[in-house]
């Protein structure tokens, strides 16, 4: 059985992703409590695993993304989960430039006010 997302699906799940990129909204706790999954983690592109308790109460970085993310995907593996893959190329305050593939693993919720909550992602560094 295949299942696609339609037009809206991923623009939602493109638009969730990118918003993950926004200082003000990462550094908003109810907005992460809303996007992320109790059981969220992520392997970092440092290696570090980070939990849901890390997003929600850990320091925010000021950085500038590259918007549209590039290369952005998003396929259905299930009726209820998504996968979406991208490239970021993130600049810092201290002037790296950084890049990574980007994989996370989105689970449809209705009954969250985003319709979607975040329970994986995984970054690589490439260059």
């Amino acid at each position: 059985m295949t299942f696609r997302l339609n037009l809206e699906e991923k623009a939602t799940l493109q638009r969730l992703e990118e918003s993950l990129w926004n200082y003000e909204k990462r550094s908003d706790v109810a907005y992460m409590d809303h996007v992320l999954a109790e059981d969220f983690f992520e392997f970092g592109r440092s290696g570090r695993v980070y939990q849901w308790d890390d997003m929600i109460s850990g320091e925010v970085y000021a950085f500038e993304a590259l918007f549209p993310l590039p290369d952005f995907e998003a396929r259905l593996l299930s009726r209820d989960v998504a996968q979406v893959t991208y490239n970021s190329q993130v600049m810092y305050e201290d002037g790296i430039l950084l890049k990574s593939r980007r994989s996370s693993i989105w689970l449809r919720k209705p009954d969250s006010p985003e319709g979607w909550k975040l329970v994986f992602h995984q970054g690589t560094p490439y260059h």
